[in-house]
């Protein structure tokens, strides 16, 4: 068992259901999926750096990305439909912890000017939605001669019915949260 999985079973389940009052822990607010995106417009026609994002979002998550197609023809951005338009993967299960562990502990604090995620981010589910500028980060990404840095936006999807548990719930998972001033 991952370590914060382990933590989570723990330490949190019980802490989050007496400060939510719920009386079954299946009640308790948890992670569902994390899901990485990475859009491909301007280089969708140069199959080698698809290639190469796909084979580094395989060294980031530890499994085989899904190429995204349009499912309908714009012409203003001159797409066609089943045009190859982004890159994803979602974790579940073992993985996304192992993924929600580095993210937290190297990836986020070796982000260039990082001062915590803006609670900003979350949406009114309860969903977390981070943006990396620069996949050079990851540290899986260090070995390889890769002069490629893609952006990728994060989703960290959760059970909370609203952004105050899942707000608690990421921060008792560590995350660094900075507060907005409203």
């Amino acid at each position: 068992m991952n370590r914060l999985q382990e933590k989570y079973n723990k330490e949190i389940v019980p802490a989050l259901a007496k400060e939510f009052k719920r009386g079954s822990v299946m009640n308790v607010p948890k992670i569902k999926k994390i899901i990485l995106n990475a859009g491909i417009g301007k280089i969708f026609k140069e199959s080698a750096k698809v290639k190469a994002i796909e084979s580094q979002f395989a060294a980031i998550t530890g499994q085989k990305a899904i190429v995204t197609k349009a499912k309908k023809s714009v012409a203003g951005f001159k797409i066609r439909e089943g045009m190859p338009i982004g890159i994803k993967v979602t974790l579940r299960r073992d993985k996304m912890y192992d993924f929600l562990d580095r993210l937290i502990n190297i990836v986020l604090p070796r982000t260039r000017d990082f001062s915590g995620i803006s609670t900003e981010s979350f949406d009114q589910n309860g969903n977390l939605s981070v943006g990396v500028k620069d996949s050079s980060v990851f540290p899986e990404l260090e070995s390889r001669e890769s002069g490629d840095n893609f952006p990728l936006e994060i989703t960290i999807v959760t059970t909370a019915r609203n952004e105050e548990e899942s707000e608690a719930l990421l921060t008792c998972f560590g995350f660094p949260l900075k507060k907005n001033k409203k």
